[in-house]
């Protein structure tokens, strides 16, 4: 919801006052906070009707009338997360909180039944031979093999579809006849495509040269090979909101050593850590790039997204992380493949 921090208010405002503001906010419902934000409850019409009914005056303080234990999501919870919720508690508002327990949202359930077209186009990279399936992708390439219903290739344009995308380009190399022939021009799916044709391997990036025309709104870059839940658009949002020239979407990586590890100096032992678990930040395989930097990816020539980043990064330009959770899975082996096909119905539907 836009403007929501119009919905805010303090305890010790009085009833007729948060009356007011729900009346001027339009969204029926204001959230009760304390001097540092933190969610203390929420206030409807009805909670105040019935405020009313039990003996409280218009002059009494809000927070006598409030909810004290209302439904909220958090920031990391994805957009189909957040929706699911109201569905499932018949919420029209839901208040978004980090995890100290301040208020950084408000959710209307309209926002998502009117989904605006984006003018940012979304660039699909669909032409790697996926490999590392063997046999399972001799005679398909990886993007068109099933998971669930649907290849996987149409659950990440659906799930941009849903987010307001309609322009989409794909980037198509092993097999490209059979992407096409599914995906046609789009209009099946209410969507535009055009197709970037590699006639070689271009790698993770390389594929960019190849767009048709100058772009003018920043583009959304992915793999076509993730399946996730990310909000797409946030991500977005934020990489124009910082002003950056390049967002790269992140997510930790846990690693645990099977063993004892030894920290030895001179032959004498001063350590030993048991298992340990190693945390690394990884690239997720989405990125958000402005027109700009698409200057520095060679013409049909092979070239991956790390060194357009790191291209970026030495032009001094600014390269941004976006950490993203929720589902996310790289099929990049079998068992991914096995797994993304045990989790469609449940994530996907």
């Amino acid at each position: 919801m836009k403007n929501w921090q119009n919905t805010l208010i303090h305890p010790s405002i009085t009833l007729r006052e948060a009356l007011q503001t729900i009346n001027d906010v339009g969204c029926q419902m204001v959230l009760v906070i304390d001097i540092e934000r933190r969610l203390l409850g929420t206030l409807s019409d009805g909670d105040a009707r019935r405020a009313l009914l039990r003996g409280l005056t218009l002059d009494d303080p809000a927070s006598e009338a409030m909810y004290q234990t209302p439904t909220v999501a958090h920031v990391h919870d994805d957009r189909a997360t957040r929706l699911g919720l109201m569905k499932r508690q018949g919420l029209h508002q839901l208040p978004i909180i980090d995890s100290h327990g301040h208020v950084v949202g408000l959710e209307v359930v309209d926002d998502y039944l009117h989904i605006p077209a984006r003018e940012e186009a979304v660039i699909i990279m669909a032409g790697g031979l996926g490999s590392r399936l063997k046999e399972l992708t001799h005679s398909t390439p990886k993007p068109m093999l099933n998971v669930g219903s649907r290849p996987i290739l149409e659950t990440i344009v659906r799930s941009f579809s849903e987010q307001g995308f309609r322009r989409f380009y794909l980037a198509v190399n092993y097999k490209a006849e059979q992407i096409e022939a599914h995906f046609g021009d789009g209009s099946k799916f209410d969507i535009e495509i055009q197709y970037l044709r590699e006639k070689k391997r271009m790698g993770t990036a390389g594929a960019l040269s190849l767009l048709p025309t100058e772009l003018e709104q920043p583009i959304v870059v992915t793999n076509a090979d993730l399946l996730t839940k990310a909000d797409y658009g946030a991500m977005l949002e934020k990489h124009l909101a910082t002003g950056a020239d390049a967002t790269m979407a992140v997510r930790k990586y846990e690693m645990q050593v099977p063993f004892g590890v030894i920290q030895e100096k001179d032959g004498r032992i001063f350590n030993i850590s048991e298992k340990p678990v190693h945390q690394f930040i990884v690239s997720a395989g989405m990125y958000v790039l402005s027109p700009h930097v698409l200057k520095f990816v060679p013409r049909d020539q092979f070239f991956d997204m790390p060194m357009l980043f790191e291209t970026i990064t030495t032009q001094g330009l600014f390269a941004r992380c976006h950490h993203v959770d929720g589902y996310w899975l790289d099929i990049g082996q079998p068992s991914d493949f096995e797994r993304a096909n045990h989790d469609f119905h449940e994530v996907f539907r």
